[in-house]
């Protein structure tokens, strides 16, 4: 193929990126002002018994009746049972604050069902879409370190014996269903974590401790010893060592959850501290989605590493640095962009993530940044209620639109990491 054709494919694709950008940011201000009217028209059906919305034309009871033209409805009643529903929270205003009924103050709510007809569905995406962010960044909060760190050893210091059986072992773990880790998560994970919580946390401080501890003793080995161990195989030490600690973590955990938080830590939080918790949670979501994003972010960071040319190592070894010096200027500049392209797409692979989500999550469309609360994604909403929305009604585009709010996440995700990515090749290409 001639530059010229790839030329061409290249004007081609910077096209299409700016027609998408156009179509997005037009959508966006549609729907800014859309969300600013005042509220939506109103007309009769000319049967006399509804009143049909102008923009929608959703039914609406005939209890219902405008009051002082205002574009305001009010429900027949006593004062208890009146509902002052504002107009501008009446159209699919997505984007924006609901005054939810019966509510003083206007908030972000998804809530597109209820168990009496006197019901008003609110659509606002915004709970949605930060439960789809607050999922993947508690992902990423576990995969990325154990990811890229797994990856500078594996590439750079392994023995290739080795490394010829760690890293497909690895591998084989993006094979397993994320069905099958929801499932384990929700029925297995989330019981364990809520009856081991402190052993959990215990682990998660303990076991870095314990490796540089480990890694300390082994210095101080005699070097007649240390050379014993061939280069690249001081992992496997390591592995009992885990295994053992990881033991301990759990094992000192009872006594001291019953010196600090009078034997249940879950309890301390709601009663003591006020956090609440819910035994499905971002946490254990972190944990299942993280362990399913690994390998995407291993796999590709890892070659990036390894495939760095071995003449830079050599040369800067030979220059007198050490290994450690090498990776640093060397090793991690040349293979960034590979780097970088590893987190993102292991960050649009959690954005749009379901089944996980959905059997782990508790599928509550709430906004809060609380580890120890249960959210809503975009992906586990649509694989809901989509079976449940009626065709072409207002519920049913909304999903759509959540589909395209989805969409729009992954496809920036994937573009800012193209863009970051030439300018890291660009700039650490002359190394």
């Amino acid at each position: 193929m001639g530059t010229g054709a790839i030329t061409g494919y290249i004007d081609v694709a910077q096209v299409a990126l700016y027609a998408f950008w156009i179509f997005f940011f037009s959508l966006a201000f549609y729907l800014h002002r859309e969300g600013k009217r005042e509220g939506w028209p109103l007309e009769l059906d000319g049967k006399g018994d509804t009143l049909r919305e102008g923009v929608g034309g959703m039914p609406m009871p005939k209890t219902y009746d405008l009051a002082n033209g205002q574009g305001s409805r009010t429900l027949p009643g006593p004062a208890p049972a009146s509902y002052e529903l504002k107009a501008k929270s009446t159209g699919p205003s997505a984007g924006y604050p609901i005054e939810p009924t019966g509510d003083s103050e206007p908030d972000f709510t998804w809530q597109s069902s209820a168990a009496t007809n006197e019901f008003e569905p609110k659509y606002s995406l915004v709970p949605l879409s930060f439960g789809t962010l607050k999922a993947a960044f508690y992902a990423m909060l576990l995969a990325a370190p154990l990811a890229i760190c797994g990856a500078i050893f594996t590439g750079y210091f392994m023995a290739p014996m080795m490394r010829r059986k760690v890293k497909p072992l690895i591998e084989l773990m993006e094979a397993l269903p994320t069905v099958v880790l929801g499932f384990l998560a929700g029925l297995w994970l989330a019981p364990f974590v809520e009856n081991n919580l402190l052993g959990i946390f215990s682990v998660l401080v303990i076991l870095p401790l314990s490796i540089l501890l480990m890694s300390f003793i082994w210095v101080q080995l005699p070097s007649e010893l240390r050379y014993r161990i061939p280069d690249g195989w001081e992992a496997g030490i390591l592995i009992p060592a885990i295994v053992a600690f990881t033991a301990l973590s759990f094992a000192i955990a009872t006594p001291l959850e019953a010196l600090f938080f009078g034997g249940d830590m879950r309890f301390y939080l709601t009663n003591e501290l006020g956090i609440s918790y819910d035994q499905r949670n971002a946490m254990v979501v972190g944990f299942a989605m993280g362990f399913a994003v690994i390998p995407t972010i291993f796999s590709i960071a890892e070659d990036a590493i390894f495939t760095v040319p071995k003449h830079l190592t050599y040369g800067s070894l030979a220059l007198g640095a050490t290994p450690w010096q090498s990776l640093y200027r060397v090793v991690l500049p040349t293979a960034s962009p590979g780097i970088f392209s590893a987190l993102m797409i292991g960050m649009g692979r959690a954005v749009g993530e379901t089944m996980i989500v959905l059997m782990a999550t508790g599928n509550t469309p709430i906004m809060d940044i609380n580890i120890f609360e249960g959210m809503r994604t975009l992906a586990a909403n649509i694989a809901v209620e989509i079976p449940e929305s009626e065709v072409d009604s207002t519920h049913y585009r909304i999903l759509f639109l959540a589909a395209l709010v989805l969409f729009m996440f992954t496809f920036m995700f994937n573009t800012v990491a193209e863009v970051i990515r030439q300018r890291l090749r660009d700039k650490y290409s002359t190394i």
